[in-house]
């Protein structure tokens, strides 16, 4: 771009081409993408404009005029109306405006250090209570095994859900997070996910109501107690913040715990590291989601025309910010490809979002991602893969379908 100049639409620069099909995994995609990266900070792709460097994705992240497109993937499939599309564009995710801020602002409040630290027991009590089942066989499947069912006991430990109910969460949060899928026909999946979450909101509802007489040490609790100058959450805003929650932290948790354990297995000196330096490992998580995301972009629709970097992004576009590709902008991040859990003063990588739309739950990601690796690190040696490990499409929640794994016992 000419310094100085009026800025160029994208649909009039000469922008490099980004083909990828619909299937096809982040491995086998990411050489295009750096390709196209190094050509300009913005490609043509299938979907239309996609943002590529790092700096370009941070300020679209954080810019009010890229919004987050009303029910996300449910306006390209032409529904917009129903009782699925009230559901999620009344979430927290959809929200914008006053309106979210009111929200976010209010369930902030129960998301503190504390709100992690008080779950610490628990992240490691579940993993090891997995690796218990599998330590003798010298092998498993880490993602069925291992990062599945992993994360939901967390979830209803910090909802204050008995422990027992956890296979009920499991199911809820596989049938509702059909409605977030890229890759599926939501007509057909509507009844099961609509059922579903009417049973998870009726559950939550019955917590909520137990809990209003007799506030526990639990993140519902604080939710309910979470008040600014006397405005609190509302019933229906409670329920939606706990579905949310289940199904923010289940699939997220479980691929990229899989993920995570699939890079550093293919780097057995990074293993090594972590299992002598356990305090390394919010290092390792930082690292392995910077290279192998699960979230590998994430949608923005103009609210009017913005000029950016030269370029202009008419009102009404779709955009999709590609911050898998902005994890590796080799302007930001030296030798981008390598895996390090070393690696020291690197920007923060963009997978959780920016701006008003940050993840709320980041930290508490973070952390139990930490602690399933520290356990993983310290008692299964030398884990090696023992077969293939397929990856989920890139334009989906992606990570390993199957990762067959080895280690000395």
């Amino acid at each position: 771009m000419t310094v100085g100049a009026a800025p160029t639409s994208v649909f009039d620069a000469d922008l490099p081409t980004l083909e990828y099909a619909a299937e096809e995994t982040p491995a086998a995609v990411y050489p295009r993408l750096q390709a196209a990266q190094r050509q300009a900070p913005v490609a043509m792709g299938p979907f239309g404009p996609e943002v590529l460097s790092y700096r370009l994705v941070r300020s679209v992240l954080r810019d009010p005029r890229f919004q987050i497109p009303p029910g996300l993937n449910m306006l390209s499939q032409g529904i917009s109306s129903g009782p699925l599309w009230d559901k999620v564009v009344n979430s927290l995710l959809c929200m914008e405006g006053d309106t979210h801020q009111r929200v976010r602002g209010l369930a902030s409040k129960a998301f503190t250090p504390r709100a992690t630290l008080r779950l610490h027991d628990t992240m490691v009590a579940v993993m090891n209570e997995l690796v218990d089942q599998i330590a003798a066989a010298g092998r498993c499947d880490v993602v069925t095994d291992l990062a599945r069912p992993y994360p939901v006991p967390i979830i209803c430990a910090l909802l204050g859900a008995p422990r027992e109910d956890w296979q009920r969460f499991s199911a809820w949060a596989d049938d509702v997070f059909k409605a977030f899928s890229f890759t599926v026909d939501l007509r057909d999946v509507e009844p099961v996910v609509m059922h579903a979450w009417g049973e998870l909101d009726d559950y939550v509802d019955d917590m909520i109501a137990r809990r209003r007489h007799s506030l526990t040490d639990d993140l519902l609790s604080d939710l309910i107690r979470a008040e600014d100058d006397g405005d609190r959450l509302s019933a229906s805003e409670l329920r939606m913040m706990a579905g949310g929650l289940l199904l923010a932290g289940t699939d997220t948790t479980r691929n990229q715990v899989a993920a995570s354990v699939h890079v550093l297995c293919e780097h057995p000196e990074q293993w090594g590291l972590l299992k002598e330096q356990p305090e390394l490992a919010m290092r390792a998580v930082e690292e392995t989601m910077r290279h192998s995301p699960i979230a590998c972009g994430t949608l923005r629709l103009l609210a009017e025309d913005a000029e950016l970097d030269g370029y202009l992004f008419p009102a009404g576009t779709t955009v999709l910010v590609n911050t898998a590709a902005a994890n590796r902008d080799p302007s930001v991040y030296d030798d981008p490809d390598r895996v390090d859990i070393t690696r020291d003063g690197a920007p923060p990588i963009l997978t959780f979002g920016g701006g008003v739309h940050y993840c709320l739950g980041a930290n508490l990601a973070r952390r139990e991602i930490a602690e399933a690796l520290n356990v993983i690190a310290s008692r299964l040696l030398n884990p090696r893969t023992a077969g293939p490990v397929p990856w989920k499409p890139m334009v989906s929640l992606s990570g390993p379908t199957s990762l067959p794994i080895e280690f000395d016992t």
